[in-house]
């Protein structure tokens, strides 16, 4: 069977990262990327991608969102990595190039798999846990806190028809990390959304590092009733507890006993000292980030069974203040958050 012929919308941090590993493997890979001075540097240099023990630069073929246009040669798959907002346009912007029978993934945080249906229809969508820790600060470099062998990923579909081809796509990214294929890919993209929503926007807030942020006093314990919210909330919504990260002994049964359970495998496994959440990441960079993908996502749901979520609530107020400017990120916004009643 000829290998497939792969896109990479969005290639920063991670989409770079796990494209440049796909690439070294011998596979056909598209960079596609929205940063034109991101784009220039790996045409003129590749990519370099730093590891803890090695670095590693590869020469890959990448376009800037402008050129999509100008592409005749449609692909078999397509992973999307863009931020959960820019979901929608990035599939239509790529959609003309899927092939009838190909697949788009969305490797992404928060629950991006229901736009990618409604536009490029379910029974070519397959939807993805990711965990992995990158950032890039300058054009063409990632710094990848953990390498494939230590970075995880779980894929599956929400229609039958894209569930039993899952193993071809999972085929394709096992070059990046462990894949597994998930039986109910929702429920195990709520197992991660779980621990985002513990840890990504909260830290962001402090401005610390993810593993600085949870040292504060009584910081670990707001994290941990964000976590719960979120883990009560996808059981209320429909979902089943799943375990991730190649979990043994979840707690499958204890939404509050899980949320803990996950967001101690995050500290354990995939953050170092130096570890900024994707979150802070955008802010650093004046970007607006995923708070209502993640935190919000929780309240929004509760909200449709006439619950409340007001950790989550908190996180996502005071996130608007700081997109809003009304606010700075910093330790002391501590205050707020414990201040508040959840």
């Amino acid at each position: 069977m000829p290998s497939p012929k792969i896109a990479f919308v969005g290639t920063g941090a991670n989409g770079a990262g796990i494209a440049a590993d796909l690439t070294r493997a011998g596979l056909d890979v598209t960079f596609i990327e929205q940063w034109p001075a991101h784009v220039a540097a790996m045409r003129e240099n590749g990519i370099t991608v730093k590891m803890p023990d090695r670095t590693e630069n590869t020469k890959v073929s990448a376009f800037n969102l402008y050129e999509v246009a100008e592409l005749r040669e449609p692909f078999d798959i397509v992973f999307i990595v863009v931020k959960a907002y820019d979901t929608r346009w990035a599939c239509e912007l790529i959609k003309p190039l899927v092939k009838p029978t190909g697949l788009v993934v969305g490797l992404q945080n928060g629950m991006s798999l229901d736009d990618i249906a409604d536009i490029m229809g379910p029974e070519r969508t397959l939807g993805a846990v990711i965990e992995m820790a990158s950032n890039m600060w300058e054009p063409g470099v990632v710094n990848r806190e953990n390498a494939p062998d230590t970075a995880w990923f779980a894929i599956g579909g929400i229609h039958p028809a894209a569930q039993a081809r899952a193993h071809e796509a999972a085929e394709a990214l096992g070059h990046a990390g462990t894949v597994e294929v998930s039986d109910d890919i929702r429920s195990s993209k709520w197992g991660k959304l779980i621990v985002n929503a513990a840890e990504l926007v909260p830290s962001a807030i402090l401005d610390l590092e993810l593993a600085k942020a949870v040292q504060v006093p009584g910081m670990y314990e707001f994290m941990l009733k964000c976590g719960s919210e979120a883990a009560r909330t996808a059981v209320a919504s429909g979902s089943k507890l799943r375990p991730i990260f190649g979990m043994t002994d979840a707690a499958l049964d204890d939404p509050d006993a899980f949320a803990e359970q996950l967001l101690d495998q995050v500290l354990r496994r995939f953050s170092s000292p130096t570890t900024r959440t994707t979150s802070l990441q955008d802010w650093i960079k004046g970007r607006r980030n995923e708070v209502h993908e993640i935190n919000g996502l929780v309240v929004d749901e509760q909200a449709k069974i006439g619950g409340t979520a007001p950790a989550n609530a908190v996180i996502v107020d005071l996130a608007r203040r700081i997109e809003a400017g009304e606010l700075e990120r910093g330790p002391a916004n501590i205050d707020l958050l414990l201040g508040a009643r959840v």
